[in-house]
């Protein structure tokens, strides 16, 4: 997981954002979702990704991204159209604090596959162990 610093061309037409592989984002893009229209004390994601990485932008507002290896949970606040959030396979994602306006979306290395979620938290818990022997 880490927090990238995004390409911005800005000129007096105001701001662009190009998302390229290779260059701002670390994977062919083969899916692309948005989450929109969430209450301030809404909880989204509440799963974690066996095989995909997956890259978050809060395009318009913000929210908290809580996220855990299975070591204990980070904070991370996204509230930047200009930075995004990595999210490697093996991360718990959690999503909270939207605020008014939030749009948030996710880019992804991989189509959608339902046995790709794991969306226990104990599950999570056991194949991070797992994953550390």
């Amino acid at each position: 997981m880490r927090l990238q610093e995004l390409p911005v061309r800005r000129d007096a037409r105001g701001n662009l954002v190009p998302l390229e592989p290779e260059s701002a984002l670390p994977f062919a893009i083969a899916r692309v979702c948005y989450l929109y229209g969430m209450d301030a004390d809404a909880r989204r994601g509440r799963h974690a990704h066996r095989t995909t990485t997956q890259f978050a932008i809060c395009v318009a507002g913000g929210c908290t991204f809580h996220v855990d290896d299975g070591g204990g949970p980070t904070t991370i606040r996204l509230d930047r159209p200009d930075r995004g959030l990595l999210l490697p396979p093996g991360l718990w994602r959690e999503m909270s604090d939207f605020t008014p306006g939030c749009v948030v979306m996710l880019l992804a290395d991989r189509r959608y596959d339902e046995d790709d979620y794991i969306t226990d938290y104990a599950e999570f818990l056991g194949a991070a162990a797992a994953r550390a022997a």
